[in-house]
């Protein structure tokens, strides 16, 4: 027997690539088991293989318990006071250890043994291949397709296989058994069937990752990638900006007659990849992201992080592009909201914005519609700019005196006063939870504002993201994430 575990260790060993002493521990794991049901008593048991010679040593191991529990399992629990007899040092939680005759193995034990190694050798396996490829998540990957299931593909990477399911597929794609693919390593997963590693071929980053492989100039910085967006297996965008005047960043990811993007293309299934210049002036990266559509004119709103486009109506349906594609992948490669209407449009929605500010200064102010419609001609948007613009810029409208210009800018005062007198009642009469005022990290106004918008106690908290947060209330994005994680931190424990 003992010739055959050292011939067992060294061909496992050799044959699935793993750590001899990895393959000792499983034997060793066996052989207690097969011992522990070949015993007619309930007992637990430890194997000592010699790893030179092959030689074991079987062991009945006892618990030691504390003298107030009661013994459940006799046959491998020992009490602490019938412990300490014989072991004086033996504390609570200890095992003890009695070398015990090894029994000999049949057919079936052997069967039972032969199990359990390559049970602990699949997972010595497993473990391996997630400690192989954790460190490599989102990655590039490359693979070969081995076989399709139920609309997966299983992909053969580095001997390991790996599932690119179907809704990270490009669509249409059509992938064959034996097909060389590239993808991002998306996740790694240990479960018991088998460690689990997903491949994503739909999302940005492996168009970015493409562009660094086919274009040398990103890979030695002189070409900087500054997003991308994808309709996947339809069309794309990258942005790329260069800070060398002589380098034209357009031009070197298209390559000599588009011989870089079609290299591109063609990994991700023929879709169509526009090379947008970046710009640090929102406005011109705005234009350059919706080309080839000529751009009229432009509004940012920035207040509400979008923008308006205009563009003359012939130029319309190729702005906003196939099923609205173009204005959606711009928007998605810009971070903006981007409206892209025609001029006809864009005086209407100009006129109904005008309509509704007229009536809000008229209000606000007490004011009649010609002075609000004034003001809004002039381009004034809310009462503060009323209140506090500077008197010079006011005076230069012909239409308005003195008298006028203190009246409105008294009025203005008074209704900023009377507005924050308003809210503070509002903050005063909403009372948060005690929860959520010992918050770490909480002031009593802060939580006062959370509860007058209806997020009254932590879990509420909890159950928000940081951009509902910061829709709540005005503080920075790192002070957001911790108020947050501070709400969560009773569901992890």
């Amino acid at each position: 027997m003992q010739n055959e575990i050292l011939m067992m260790a060294d061909a496992v060993s050799r044959e699935k690539g793993l750590k001899k002493d990895d393959v000792f521990s499983a034997i060793e794991a066996a052989l207690a088991t097969a011992t522990r049901k070949r015993n007619p008593l309930d007992i637990d048991a430890r194997v000592d293989i010699d790893r030179d010679t092959g030689a074991y040593t079987t062991y009945r191991v006892w618990e030691v318990i504390s003298d107030d529990e009661e013994v459940e399992f006799p046959d491998k629990q020992i009490p602490f006071s019938t412990a300490q007899e014989d072991y004086p040092e033996i504390e609570v939680g200890d095992v003890i250890e009695d070398e015990m005759e090894a029994v000999e193995f049949g057919r079936i034990a052997a069967q039972a043994a032969k199990q359990v190694i390559m049970q602990k050798v699949r997972e010595a396996e497993r473990e391996m291949i997630v400690n192989e490829f954790e460190p490599r998540k989102g990655e590039m990957i490359t693979g070969i397709v081995k076989r399709m299931e139920r609309g997966d593909a299983i992909v053969e990477i580095s001997g390991a296989e790996a599932l690119l399911p179907k809704r990270n597929m490009i669509p249409r794609e059509g992938l064959r058994k034996g097909d060389r693919i590239r993808a991002i390593l998306e996740d790694v997963s240990f479960s018991p069937k088998g460690p689990q590693l997903f491949l994503n071929r739909t999302c940005p980053e492996l168009l970015v990752m493409l562009f660094e492989l086919e274009v040398p100039e990103i890979g030695e910085g002189l070409i900087k990638i500054h997003g991308a967006a994808r309709d996947p297996g339809m069309r794309a965008k990258i942005a790329v900006h260069s800070n060398d005047p002589k380098i034209d960043p357009v031009g070197a990811c298209v390559g000599i007659r588009g011989s870089r993007v079609q290299s591109v293309s063609n990994e991700i299934a023929g879709e169509r990849v526009d090379i947008i210049k970046w710009s640090p002036d929102v406005a011109q990266f705005v234009i350059n992201s919706l080309a080839p559509a000529e751009i009229l004119s432009i509004m940012i709103d920035e207040e509400n992080n979008s923008i308006d486009v205009i563009v003359d109506e012939s130029q319309l349906a190729q702005a906003i592009g196939r099923e609205g594609q173009n204005v959606k992948l711009a928007s998605r490669l810009t971070g903006l909201e981007l409206n892209v209407m025609s001029e006809e449009s864009a005086e209407e929605k100009g006129q109904e914005e005008a309509v509704k500010l007229i009536e809000m200064f008229s209000k606000q102010l007490d004011v009649d519609e010609d002075v609000a419609s004034i003001l809004v001609q002039e381009g004034f948007s809310n009462v503060m700019e009323v209140a506090y613009v500077p008197r010079e810029e006011m005076e230069e409208i012909d239409e308005f005196d003195d008298a006028l210009i203190d009246e409105l800018r008294s009025r203005a005062a008074d209704a900023l006063l009377t507005s924050a007198i308003a809210d503070e009642e509002s903050l005063h009469d909403s009372e948060p939870a005690q929860d959520l005022l010992d918050l770490d990290g909480m002031d009593e106004h802060t939580a006062r504002v959370f509860a007058s918008k209806g997020v009254t106690t932590q879990e509420d908290l909890a159950e928000l993201s940081v951009d509902e947060l910061l829709e709540i209330e005005s503080m920075d994005e790192e002070r957001a994430k911790s108020l947050i994680m501070a709400a969560r931190a009773p569901w992890f424990e």
